[in-house]
């Protein structure tokens, strides 16, 4: 019997080499069960927090006697929670996430557009989410919301983001930050929020958003997806360029006459990303489709870890 359609997005291969990773926050999280996550509660678990004053009806057990004998006063030992984790993983559909180039990779006899690299990243770490018992979400956006699947840890959620990853094709032009402010209010409790996107927007209006998911408490993980010629801009000849968010634009250029702006611009671009997410903690991954997605995925993982 052959496998569903939407199993492509998690193919043999890709979870052999990536099936021993873990997805663990760095930061507080808020969940609903017990976990590998640190939360903001405090309890009587593993490890130490902080001393409180005993009170009436705390239990005489969790006393440090240490501190008793010391200064004869009653202190209470309080250590920190754990908790699962929630993600939430945003997936940029703009057009422009739909080149592919020359340059891209291929993987499992196939070569990807940038938004084929980000569903396919998106889809192994909803997996590896899920299949560690936390919860796991997806919004696609354009312009506006595609799609928003809630957050949940059940094993049928892996099903419900592959299918709404399959369904989704690239199209229409890119309005990163309305659509960041609108999820930030949008996801309910401190978690992980992770970002695929070429982020082509204002950088300014980007920052802006991107502040609004730490404002909120979220941890973020920002993917940049480049396609190689992106970054080093390789035409040497009269080329006819398409505008993919607006098939009407199409410009005959000389590439020769503007590569050096060009590329001191994309430079610029993303050293101000990069610059603004090290300021925010905003865990930053610029990742380039001549890199198999499987390869670049397991080593930030690593990295990560």
């Amino acid at each position: 019997m052959p496998l569903p359609s939407y199993m492509q997005y998690l193919p043999q291969g890709a979870l052999a080499k990536l099936g021993r990773f873990e997805v663990k926050a760095r930061g507080m999280m808020q969940g609903f069960i017990s976990g590998r996550h640190k939360s903001p509660y405090k309890g009587f678990s593993v490890e130490f927090a902080e001393h409180r004053q005993y009170v009436a009806g705390d239990d005489l057990r969790n006393l440090d006697w240490r501190v008793l004998g010391r200064k004869d006063r009653y202190y209470i030992k309080q250590y920190i929670e754990e908790t699962n984790l929630r993600a939430t993983l945003l997936v940029d559909a703009s057009g422009s996430m739909a080149y592919k180039g020359d340059c891209a990779a291929e993987c499992y006899d196939k070569s990807y557009t940038k938004f084929d690299y980000a569903r396919h990243m998106a889809a192994m770490l909803s997996y590896l989410l899920i299949g560690q018992q936390d919860a796991a979400g997806l919004v696609t956006f354009d312009t506006e919301l595609r799609s928003y699947v809630p957050a949940r840890a059940r094993t049928s959620q892996v099903r419900t983001i592959l299918e709404t990853l399959e369904n989704c094709q690239p199209g229409g032009e890119t309005g990163l930050a309305n659509i960041f402010h609108d999820i930030a209010e949008r996801i309910p409790r401190r978690g992980l929020v992770i970002i695929f996107s070429d982020l082509y927007d204002d950088p300014e209006a980007l920052i802006k958003a991107l502040h609004h998911f730490r404002y909120r408490r979220h941890e973020v993980i920002l993917f940049h997806i480049v396609a190689d010629e992106e970054i080093n801009f390789p035409f040497d000849s009269f080329t006819k360029f398409k505008d993919l968010e607006n098939e009407s634009n199409r410009l005959p250029i000389d590439p020769r006459t503007i590569r050096a702006t060009y590329l001191k611009r994309m430079s610029s671009f993303l050293k101000e990303i990069e610059d603004a997410c090290g300021r925010m903690k905003i865990d930053y991954a610029c990742m380039n489709t001549n890199v198999p997605y499987d390869e670049a995925l397991a080593a930030y993982l690593m990295k990560r870890g």
